[in-house]
């Protein structure tokens, strides 16, 4: 009996919120000539994709946004099925039309229509064949409109039924200067002209084209282990015991026989002493140099590593990445890497490149590459066309296929290394031989 009374109890509370403030309302009807959810995502959809099809490539097109306000003006001049003059063009709105017989297909095959035109568009003259219009194409296909409404609606005439459809674009296109029609975008490889506020690069879902856009994350970098993004400069504020560009690296908290280079959170070593907090004694001599230059001892790497670790490797061997401050260096290391034999001397074959890990990082906070030990580089010898801070490369390599001048790579990337010894290491070798 108690149970039948609490599922009573529960069938009425029930019907009182369904019938009370809390129940699902009715969607309002679309107003005429609007399109409905499913119909604006396809509508915008294609757009953007007939925009990343136009050839020859545009190097400035950008991604049409919906606009609800031009959806509703285009709505509107669709349920007018456009009667009267279309509306002016204006510096900041443009419009594409057309009435078509009731059935012969929606936006679809409208816009497939529209875009149909480009093939009477010659790009070099910006004009289109005789006796032709290509103003639809051109509309749609103008590069600096960023935003899209469009209307449709079924009318009733003398000769029957049939739809109008309309697309209002923010800013317009199909201008003239000096009586001469501007072209809608301008040619290049994808992406290759895009503004910086638009500096992100759609790709559709084939990889054709691509579309400036508004990038999401304007940055395209994330801080790790609990830092926080600064879109505004584009550098992360690291949690307490991080550093690094995304505060990837860990801090080591004490440096027993050196010192702490704060904006890496790693120690730099006194002559003798290796490891991460540079707490072991180093024992000279323990390697012969792979070659030697004004005093100065290198050894080039059997193993590969990421820079941060090939870095502690050094240390522990009591030096330093290699520091490469004079063309002479540059020369002789180059000649020799570049007669080295690598399948003899590589005992780690997890390495991705044939490229070698130098004492060479770049500092965001001081917009520089610098030395391991804190100094400017005044000598570089970056390859051509580098640092291009491809995929945020902050280390330095000598790269293989540049004649191993430099390059700005990842540095999670496994390289081999070269290990530099300086003076104040071999006056040591020499005191203990």
């Amino acid at each position: 009996m108690k149970f039948l009374v609490v599922l009573v109890c529960i069938l009425l509370a029930w019907k009182v919120g369904e019938t009370g403030s809390d129940a699902p309302e009715t969607l309002a009807p679309l107003a005429p000539g609007a399109l409905s959810t499913k119909e604006t995502f396809l509508v915008l959809s294609l757009h953007n994709k007939l925009r990343s099809k136009v050839q020859p490539p545009a190097a400035n097109m950008q991604k049409l946004e919906w606009s609800e306000e031009l959806g509703r003006l285009a709505g509107a001049r669709a349920a007018s099925c456009l009667e009267g003059p279309a509306p002016p063009p204006a510096p900041q709105l443009g419009w594409s039309e057309t009435l078509m017989p009731a059935g012969a297909g929606g936006f679809g095959a409208v816009l497939e229509l529209w875009f149909a035109e480009g093939h009477r568009y010659d790009y070099g003259t910006g004009r289109c064949a005789s006796n032709a219009t290509c103003r639809h194409y051109t509309q749609l296909v103008w590069a600096t409109a960023g935003r899209l409404g469009c209307g449709r609606h079924r009318c009733v005439g003398s000769h029957g039924p049939s739809e109008a459809f309309a697309c209002g674009y923010s800013p317009g296109g199909n201008w003239e200067a000096a009586g001469a029609p501007v072209l809608p975008y301008q040619r290049g490889p994808w992406c290759s002209l895009c503004t910086a506020a638009l500096s992100g690069c759609f790709k559709s879902w084939d990889h054709g084209g691509g579309l400036c856009e508004v990038p999401r994350n304007p940055c395209r970098m994330s801080c790790r282990n609990g830092g926080r993004l600064d879109v505004s400069s584009c550098r992360c504020a690291c949690a307490r015991g991080y550093t690094g560009r995304y505060c990837q690296v860990r801090c080591s908290g004490q440096c027993l026989h050196g010192r702490l280079r704060t904006q890496e959170c790693s120690c730099l070593c006194h002559a003798g002493y290796g490891g991460a907090e540079c707490g072991t004694k180093v024992r000279f001599p323990f390697h012969a140099c792979d070659v030697q230059i004004d005093g100065e001892c290198f050894m080039v790497s059997p193993e590969a590593d990421t820079y941060y670790g090939a870095k502690i490797k050094c240390q522990e061997k009591g030096a330093m990445l290699a520091h490469i401050r004079t063309q002479k260096v540059q020369d002789i290391l180059a000649f020799y890497l570049s007669r080295l034999e690598t399948g003899n001397r590589v005992t780690d074959t997890d390495f991705e490149t044939g490229n070698f890990w130098i004492g060479l990082t770049y500092k965001p906070a001081k917009a520089t590459f610098r030395w391991d030990v804190g100094e400017t580089s005044s000598f570089t010898s970056f390859a051509f066309g580098q640092p291009d801070n491809q995929g945020f490369g902050n280390c330095v390599e000598m790269q293989a296929a540049a004649a191993f001048n430099w390059n700005d790579q990842r540095c999670k990337t496994r390289n081999r290394y070269i290990c530099q010894f300086a003076q104040e290491h071999i006056s040591l070798w020499q005191r203990d031989p």
